[in-house]
């Protein structure tokens, strides 16, 4: 979403977006009794936002990814490793890509530049699009079967999940103060979903016909999203990790794989296809990617890349704790008078060392064919560094 709406309900629940972040795919293995991530592959490889994974079929990946200032529907073929788009809406963004039951088409959340948001309907091969549902103001979707659709609908702030059933237009709220995450269980004719209700998360089982439901387990707030494996397996990021809990044996959450490449960081959206031979996820650009990134921006003094490596509140400070400044305005006020009083500027890194979202860079740095060293401790957050903490020979 690159542009702004005027009702703040409709852009809370995409305000994660904003930060970049990848797609990647994974070969998911079953080896013995527990399952293996091998071949990890970015598919998205693309500034901006790319999220919202989800299978079409068992070779075909479906997300929403940024083109042209706006969001579109991707879809990424594993066989041949190449994308095709599946929608081009001028003055629209669409959402959470979803296969539709028994069709050769995509249903997504579309968000119009006036601010209208609906679930439409979107030919596979054409990108043709009709509207599906037109009273709701659809967050969040899943397919109960071709003509049952359970939404994450927008409402009083929040979240209520909703049954829609498109032979007759009727809509029914099953609860309110639910999450984005919604799934089918395999080998049951029932869903997920997390439920805020209370101030303790909890995904819960619903019998979308009778309305019946069941906690599963809790989870905590700080990562709601998760997928189903076949086995019964609930998989959910955690920062670099992946966390697993299986509801038939397990009494907690446990490890299910973590990532210390360096890449992969702060995972949210989590999906695998229905015969659980492929694993997707979505992770944000990892803070010393984001670092690095400011230090080639700064060296090719390209001032549009360097500001927006920055969150809007970025603090700098001189080391241990003076405050020099903070505010990307102020920012953009010290170093555009820098880079106009210096011809020559070049920023090496001789050593670095990386500790959650803080990362420390040993510098050595030439100015107008002057050299000297410092060392620069960076803090990241959400895809953006949020403090710079120079500390000078």
């Amino acid at each position: 979403m690159r542009f702004i709406i005027g009702l703040f309900f409709l852009t809370s629940f995409y305000s994660y977006g904003q930060s970049d972040t990848e797609v990647y795919v994974f070969d998911l293995e079953l080896d013995q009794d527990s399952y293996q991530l091998t071949n990890q592959r970015n598919v998205s490889n693309n500034p901006g936002y790319d999220n919202q994974p989800s299978f079409f079929n068992d070779n075909q990946l479906l997300f929403a990814s940024t083109r042209n200032g706006q969001t579109d529907i991707a879809s990424y073929n594993l066989r041949d490793a190449q994308t095709n788009w599946i929608s081009d809406t001028p003055n629209g963004s669409e959402y959470s890509p979803t296969k539709i039951p028994a069709a050769m088409a995509v249903s997504a959340i579309r968000l119009d530049s006036d601010g209208l948001q609906r679930l439409y309907r979107y030919d596979f091969k054409t990108g043709t699009s009709t509207l599906l549902l037109k009273d709701l103001v659809v967050g969040y979707h899943l397919w109960f079967n071709d003509h049952i659709i359970l939404s994450a609908v927008l409402a009083d702030g929040g979240l209520d999940l909703v049954r829609s059933d498109l032979t007759d237009g009727s809509h029914v709220t099953l609860q309110k103060k639910i999450g984005r995450s919604l799934h089918k269980i395999p080998n049951t004719n029932l869903i997920s979903y997390v439920s805020k209700e209370t101030d303790t998360w909890q995904i819960k089982s619903l019998d979308p016909i009778s309305g019946a439901t069941d906690v599963i387990t809790t989870i905590s707030k700080d990562s709601e999203d998760y997928c189903w494996l076949l086995n019964g397996t609930i998989v959910r990021g955690y920062r670099n990790a992946l966390l697993q809990f299986n509801p038939k044996k397990d009494s907690s959450w446990s490890a299910f794989k973590t990532f210390n490449d360096g890449v992969i960081w702060n995972i949210s959206r989590v999906a695998t296809n229905s015969i659980n031979t492929q694993f997707a996820l979505v992770s944000e650009i990892a803070p010393d990617a984001i670092v690095q990134k400011h230090i080639e921006a700064f060296n090719k003094k390209d001032r549009a890349a360097y500001f927006d490596c920055f969150s809007d509140d970025v603090k700098v400070i001189d080391y241990p704790n003076t405050l020099r400044y903070q505010g990307i305005a102020a920012l953009k006020k010290d170093y555009n008078q820098f880079f106009d009083t210096h011809d020559q500027m070049k920023v090496e890194v001789l050593t670095k060392m990386t500790s959650g979202n803080k990362v420390v860079y040993e510098e050595a740095t030439t100015i107008d064919g002057k050299q000297r060293r410092q060392a620069t401790i960076f803090e990241v957050a959400n895809g953006k560094i949020t403090s710079m903490t120079f500390i000078y020979r």
